[in-house]
């Protein structure tokens, strides 16, 4: 008879004696109870924790999670926290490991870029819902301050996000040449502005109007449009054009 594997043992294969490793664990029947849930409702069904706990388990297949997806809302103050924490941070927490750190942080990044996909099929003249929710998603827990620019077509359709500055964000550090650069390099006919705010708070300083007013001129010489500058913070966002802040007289 075969020498029983890992797997065996945690179903209960019986050994040369006919008798099993032991009774498989009770976390299993939970998980597939958990999933099939899911599978049946859709996120709706599962409270955050469950969530969680769901995904952990394709991580960590042989151990119970249920403490340990709580203990990650609560250290995390719930869901957005825990997808916007670092994967230096979650390696921290005890238990969690590489494998649960990297599949948490993987999960963050595959919805920012199907947002940003989303955006790039549909975006609009201004800042559609799409770009608005990838911002807030890409940008939002973001721990040091981002620049960056969305180039557009003459359709204004979306040609690239680049990144232009991390770190301080004004005038000095983004001079209007570096954006306009880009927008040569992509032959843009049209840019919209983002950046986002570390603190949360997501009016714009008198530093956000400079730059925004100063790239805003150097773009007009080149008959190039600025349709709005957003600035995200948290689970908010400031935009320039629907606060009437835009276009400058």
């Amino acid at each position: 008879m075969r020498t029983p594997t890992s797997a065996d043992r945690i179903r209960g294969y019986p050994g040369d004696n006919g008798v099993g490793a032991g009774p498989p664990p009770h976390y299993l029947g939970h998980r597939k109870r958990l999933r099939d849930r899911y599978l049946a409702g859709g996120w709706e069904a599962l409270h955050d924790y469950e969530r969680v706990e769901l995904l952990l388990t394709y991580a960590l297949p042989r151990r119970e999670v249920k403490p340990l997806a709580k203990d990650l809302l609560a250290r995390f103050g719930g869901l957005r926290g825990l997808l916007d924490a670092p994967y230096e941070d979650l390696t921290a927490v005890p238990g969690l490991g590489p494998y649960g750190a990297a599949l948490i942080r993987l999960v963050k990044d595959l919805g920012a870029a199907y947002l940003l996909e989303r955006a790039r099929e549909g975006i609009q003249i201004a800042c559609t819902a799409d770009l608005i929710a990838y911002c807030k998603t890409a940008l939002g827990g973001m721990r040091d301050e981002r620049f960056y620019v969305v180039y557009l077509d003459t359709q204004n359709r979306l040609i690239s996000l680049d990144l232009i500055q991390e770190g301080t964000v004004n005038q000095a550090f983004v001079p209007p040449r570096k954006v306009l650069e880009g927008a040569l390099r992509h032959k843009a006919s049209a840019m919209i502005l983002i950046h986002n705010h570390p603190s949360g708070h997501v009016r714009p300083s008198e530093a956000d109007v400079r730059l925004t007013r100063a790239v805003c001129e150097a773009a007009s010489t080149l008959e190039i449009r600025v349709h709005d500058h957003v600035i995200v913070g948290g689970n908010d966002f400031f935009s320039f054009r629907e606060e009437g802040v835009m276009p400058f007289s």
